[in-house]
C-alpha cells in the first residue's frame, strides 16, 4: 500500500478501530490483563486494553507494573501468541456416531468466524510466517490451520521498549514490523500512526481514516525511528553472561524467582553457524548441566509460538456411540513423545532439552530453510527456573573455541 495512506488516530479512536472490525464481520481479540499476565482473548472495548500497565520480564520471572503515562500497548509478549488462535491448544478433528450398528462420519464443523488480533509484535508475525511454512507449505496442508488462517486479520503494533528476555534483533525478526500485516499500528507519543499493509486493511478502516490526519513522510520516518532506535538499544546492551555450571546448581534455582534489582543484561543470541555448532557437540557436557535444572514441564514449548508438536485421541461419550478425534498439543520434553516400538529415543531430561534446541535452531534450518525461533524470549520468562537458550548456546559455543 502507498505511504499516502497512512494517517493518525488518538488513544480515543482506537474504539472506533474496534468497531469498525466488527462492523466487517470480525470477531476482536485483543490484550488485557488475567491471572497477573497480559493474555489475548476475546475483547470488544477499547478500554479493556491494559492501559497504564508495564510488563517486568527476565529468566522464569514476570511481573506487571503501574506507570501512569503507559499507553495501551507498552507491554511486549505475553504468554499467548497467535498459535493459540490458528492452531489451539485443542480441536476436534473428526466425529463419529454409530447409527444401526455401523459408524458414520458427522459433518465438519462450520468455518471458523473471522478473527481480527490486535497486538502482535515483529516477532509474531516472524513466527506467523513459519507456522505458514509448517502448516500451508509441502506436499501435506493441514486444513484446519488453513481455515483459520483464511479469516485471520492482523492489526500489528510496532515494539518501542523491549523486555529483558527479548533477543528479536539478533534472529532479524524485529522489534520492527515490516511485512505480514493489514493494519499496522506506531505508538509516538499518546497517537498512533496507522499503516495499512493489505487491500482488506484498506477496507476496514475506510470510515475510520476519514477526517483524520495524514501522515507526511517526515511522520512516517519518525514512526518507523521508533523500533529502530529500539533495535539500535537492544544491540549495545552488553550481553547474558555466561554463567559456570557451579553458578546453576539446584541450590540458586531459587533466584530465578527473585525480582530483579537493577536492569538485567539484555539478551542476544549470536547465530553464526549456530546450526553446525549444535550439531557437531551433541555430547556436549553442556546438555547434562541444563538437565539437572531443568524440570522437564514443558513450558518452553507451550508459550513457543512456532512449536507445533500434536497428538490425536480418540474420546468416547459413556454410552459408546459417539467418538470425537481431537489434536491436541504435544511437548517434546514428555516421556511418551519419545516412546517407539521397543523402547524410548530420549529416556533422560539431557536429551529431550537437547532435541528441542537443535530442532528449534538446527534441524528446522534443514526443514524449513530458517531458523524456528523468532527472538521473543517467552521460553526464558516462562520457564520455571529460568532456563536461557542464548546462554546454553553461549556456553556451548564458548567451549568450542
Amino acid at each position: 500500500m502507498p505511504d499516502s495512506s497512512a494517517f493518525w488516530i488518538s488513544q480515543a479512536d482506537l474504539q472506533r478501530l474496534f468497531d469498525c472490525l466488527r462492523a466487517a464481520g470480525f470477531q476482536t481479540v485483543a490484550p488485557q490483563v488475567r491471572d497477573g499476565a497480559v493474555v489475548y482473548d476475546r475483547l470488544d472495548e477499547a478500554a479493556g486494553l491494559p492501559h497504564g500497565l508495564v510488563d517486568e520480564q527476565d529468566g522464569g520471572y514476570y511481573r506487571l507494573t503501574h506507570h501512569p503515562d503507559a499507553g495501551p500497548f507498552e507491554h511486549v509478549a505475553g504468554p499467548h501468541s497467535l498459535k493459540n488462535f490458528l492452531f489451539p491448544p485443542r480441536e476436534t478433528i473428526q466425529q463419529w456416531r454409530r447409527q444401526e450398528g455401523s459408524w458414520q462420519q458427522l459433518a465438519d464443523a462450520e468455518s471458523p468466524q473471522p478473527l481480527a488480533v490486535i497486538g502482535p509484535r515483529a516477532c509474531d508475525l516472524a513466527a506467523l510466517a513459519i507456522q505458514d511454512r509448517v502448516f500451508l507449505e509441502g506436499d501435506y496442508v493441514d486444513p484446519f490451520y488453513l481455515a483459520r488462517r483464511k479469516q485471520l486479520f492482523v492489526v500489528a503494533v510496532n515494539c518501542r521498549r523491549a523486555a529483558a528476555t527479548c533477543f528479536c534483533h539478533s534472529m532479524n525478526c524485529g522489534p520492527e514490523v515490516t511485512a505480514g500485516y493489514d493494519l499496522l499500528l506506531t505508538p509516538v507519543g499518546e497517537r498512533f500512526v496507522v499503516e495499512i499493509g493489505s487491500e482488506a486493511g484498506a477496507t476496514v478502516v475506510a470510515e475510520l481514516s476519514d477526517g483524520q490526519p495524514t501522515c507526511a513522510e517526515s511522520d512516517l520516518a519518525a514512526a518507523r525511528e521508533v523500533s529502530r532506535e529500539l533495535a539500535s538499544a537492544m544491540a549495545a546492551r552488553p550481553t547474558t553472561p555466561v554463567r559456570p555450571a557451579a553458578e546453576v546448581s539446584p541450590q540458586a534455582l531459587s533466584a530465578a524467582s527473585t525480582p530483579p534489582h537493577t536492569d538485567p543484561p539484555h539478551r542476544s543470541l549470536d547465530t553464526k553457524n549456530i546450526r553446525d555448532l549444535l550439531l557437531n557437540n551433541l555430547e556436549h557436557d553442556r546438555w547434562q548441566d541444563v538437565a539437572e535444572r531443568c524440570l522437564a514441564c514443558g513450558n518452553c514449548t507451550m508459550v513457543c509460538p512456532t512449536c507445533f508438536c500434536s497428538s490425536v485421541t480418540e474420546v468416547a461419550d459413556l454410552s459408546g456411540d459417539n467418538v470425537v478425534r481431537e489434536r491436541q498439543w504435544a511437548s517434546c520434553f514428555t516421556a511418551e513423545h519419545g516412546q517407539m516400538h521397543g523402547g524410548n529415543a530420549r529416556p533422560t531430561t539431557a536429551s529431550r532439552y537437547r532435541q528441542w534446541l537443535t530442532h528449534k535452531l538446527a534441524g528446522w534450518i534443514d526443514q524449513f530453510g530458517t531458523s524456528g525461533c523468532t527472538g521473543c524470549g517467552r521460553c526464558i520468562t516462562w520457564c520455571p527456573v529460568g532456563i536461557d537458550l542464548t546462554e546454553e548456546v553461549a556456553a556451548i559455543r564458548e567451549a568450542s573455541t
